[in-house]
């Protein structure tokens, strides 16, 4: 795939992956070919910001875990509100990080 797309996609893309994970994925598009830049141009991905802000207003709820897909999880802090509190205040430090794995797990699937 040509380099300045590559690159174009991962200067616009860069916050929703670690950054570890941000060569691994500009590996992977050079060697891809160029029928597949449609798909991976308008790959829908979650915003780490966005769920924060989301885990802090509804996370008792859980609606945080089950847009990230985690179901069995969402449903667990549901039934829970929270895990009585603690597990959404927990949450707060860890959805972003989930968000992006996640983020991630999309790409590998779309990539390779």
């Amino acid at each position: 795939m040509d380099l300045q797309k590559v690159d174009m996609f991962i200067m616009s893309n860069s916050k929703f992956f670690e950054s570890h994970h941000l060569n691994v994925i500009r590996e992977q598009l050079i060697a891809l070919d160029d029928s597949k830049w449609v798909m991976v141009s308008t790959v829908q991905l979650k915003d780490p910001t966005t769920m924060l802000i989301i885990s802090i207003l509804a996370g008792s709820f859980g609606i945080d875990r089950f847009m990230v897909g985690d179901t069995g999880l969402g449903v667990g802090k549901l039934l829970t509100c929270g895990g009585f509190g603690i597990w959404a205040i927990i949450d707060w430090f860890l959805i972003q990080g989930v968000t992006r794995e996640k983020n991630m797990q999309k790409m590998q699937l779309l990539i390779g």
